[in-house]
Parts: C-alpha cells; structure tokens; sequence
C-alpha cells in the first residue's frame, strides 16, 4: 500500500494535505523520516509515526448516531444540517454515509459506515432485517389495529408486510398512544403510514433498533460514538468483511 494511502486511510489529512506533512518530515517508517507519498509499506508489519504518534490501519469505520429532529439522513445537503456535520473529521476523511435514513422529523439509532457491502446487506429485502420504531400517536390504537399490522397492511401503493405492532400505554383523556412498531421494510413513510391506514397520527417518532443494534439509553441526542467490539461482533450475521 502507497504511504499517503495509508495516512489518509488513518484520517490524517486529505492526499494533499499529506504531501505537506511528509515535506515538513512528520512522518516516520520503521524510525525514520520519509517524505515520498509513493512510499510502499506494508500497513500490517510496518510502523508509522506521525507527529510521534503510531498509526493504526482500519478501512472501514463504523458510527452508531442518535440522530436528532430536523437533520436529513444524507452526505450533503444545499438546504438542511446533514447527519455528517455531527460526526468528526476522520468520518469525513472516511467519507461514511448512512445505512438506510430517518426522516428529517425522525430521531432515534442511525448506523453509518464506508462499508458499502454491510450497508446493502442491512437494506437487501431479501435479508428482512427488523427495525423498531416507538411512536407516540394521536388515537387510540386498537387490537383490531394490531390484527391489520399483523396481516399486512395495504397500502395505496404496496401491501406492508406483516409487521408487530405493540401498546404500551393509552391515555383515553388525551385520546393518545405509546406504541412500539417493528417492521421487516424500510418504504418512505412507512410507518407513519401504516398508523395512518388505521386512522391515527404519528406525532414524534424514534427508531430503537435496526437489526442486531440497539439505540443506546447513555447516547444522548444528537451524540455520537464508534461501534464497541461487541456491537461489531454482532453485524458478523451479514456474512461480509467488517
């Protein structure tokens, strides 16, 4: 592997940024100074130093984010805050980009990554990976209801497929409910639509899980941090390189 490949790939700077830090001999292979970009090393035996700090080689990186209210789910953005403008520099060095998307008005557990093989395991259709979402709704959610989102919903466009809608708790003096809905799909809108289909509004909506993550209770809104070895461990289901 080239010697600016690897920099960039550890988030030290972009390939030009790079070429000045080897002219001004911040960089060191194996204890000495190296200033050529072209440089070949071998990222697992060799050691590189930079700014008297050793490197460590990672291509791909993971981001568990509680995306918040009023951030789109996208790299870039003329008009809206994107998901990236939460992350660091070395997310954008990384040029991570997010595993599927909440709405704007949306919060809750936001995977992104470089991994461009994990993320269309995540989304394939044909892998079924469940998302759950809590939602407050203005209505009363029904058994009835729970039989509809059990069979499948039909929509204007598509038939929902059978997906779990449970009640944890209804103010009948509000005319309000607290629900959890687990879905298989990801379709726009879906589960303000499915709620919809039933008569009933989804007011605020938060994503708890997609697959084997979970949204953690410490994360706070808006924050951010790197997958634990554990969570990492756990997307080995998908049978592709992490």
């Amino acid at each position: 592997m080239r010697l600016d490949k690897f920099l960039a790939d550890c988030g030290v700077g972009s390939r030009t940024e790079i070429k000045t830090f080897l002219k001004k001999k911040r960089v060191l292979v194996n204890g000495a100074l190296e200033t050529s970009p072209k440089r070949q090393i071998d990222e697992k035996k060799d050691t590189i130093t930079f700014d008297g700090q050793v490197l460590s080689h990672e291509t791909f990186v993971y981001y568990l984010l509680n995306k918040p209210r009023g951030v789109v789910s996208a790299t870039e953005d003329r008009e809206h805050k994107t998901v990236l403008d939460l992350l660091d520099d070395m997310a954008r060095v990384k040029e991570v980009f997010p595993v599927g998307r909440l709405d704007k008005d949306t919060h809750g557990l936001l995977l992104l990554t470089n991994n461009g093989a994990l993320a269309h395991a995540m989304l394939s259709p044909k892998k079924h990976v469940d998302k759950t979402y809590r939602a407050k709704v203005s209505g009363l959610m029904t058994v009835e209801d729970q039989k509809r989102f059990g069979q499948g919903i039909a929509l204007k466009d598509f038939t929902c497929q059978p997906a779990k809608l449970e009640i944890l708790s209804l103010d009948e003096e509000q005319e309000s409910s607290l629900v959890e809905i687990t879905i298989a799909e990801g379709k726009f809108h879906q589960v303000k639509r499915m709620v919809a289909a039933c008569g009933k509004e989804v007011v605020d909506l938060q994503r708890l899980t997609m697959g084997p993550l979970t949204l953690p209770e410490d994360l706070d809104r808006g924050d951010y941090r790197r997958l634990t070895e554990e969570e990492l461990a756990s997307l080995e289901i998908f049978d592709v390189a992490l």
